[in-house]
């Protein structure tokens, strides 16, 4: 793999989770509609996530309760947090920030980046004390799987319209 591809690897890497986080803006501003949207896809990954983990009874006792807490956390940050960050990149918003203004926030997407990182790694550390690490490895995959099929879903959706 030359330094390019590399490069356009890790780009699109980075990307993704920009990509999402527009994507559950988009959601984020139709106010109630969302909350009930939110609530229906929560709901879609919860039977998701059961099907592929196949948690044990003693397992999913354990487990929902710091996933749903965790999923909690993850959304208050992707979602409040990075408001503000949305607000200063609409429009012509980015065209007209200064390049001390641009760096200032790229500062702070990058904060959060990783106080969205900090938080899986916790999240992961206390999974272990309640799971073997397989299937840990199988929720990270599950989660993806996910993810990838409601982006499918919302393109879709928006090719009928």
């Amino acid at each position: 793999m030359n330094i390019s591809t590399k490069i356009s690897t890790m780009n699109f890497k980075k990307l993704y989770p920009i990509l999402f986080l527009f994507l559950s803006f988009n959601f984020y501003a139709q106010g109630e509609k969302f909350k009930e949207k939110r609530e229906q896809i929560k709901a879609m990954k919860v039977a998701f996530l059961t099907s592929e983990l196949n948690l044990t009874s003693s397992e999913a006792e354990k487990f929902w309760p710091l996933y749903n807490t965790f999923d909690d956390k993850q959304f208050e940050l992707r979602h409040q947090k990075m408001k503000g960050y949305f607000k200063r990149m609409q429009n012509d918003e980015l065209d007209k920030l200064s390049e001390k203004d641009a760096a200032a926030l790229l500062n702070q997407i990058e904060d959060s980046e990783e106080d969205l990182f900090n938080l899986r790694k916790k999240f992961i550390i206390s999974l272990k004390e309640i799971l073997p690490s397989a299937k840990i490895i199988k929720l990270k995959k599950a989660e993806e799987d996910f993810n990838r099929k409601l982006l499918q879903q919302y393109k879709d959706k928006g090719l009928k319209k």
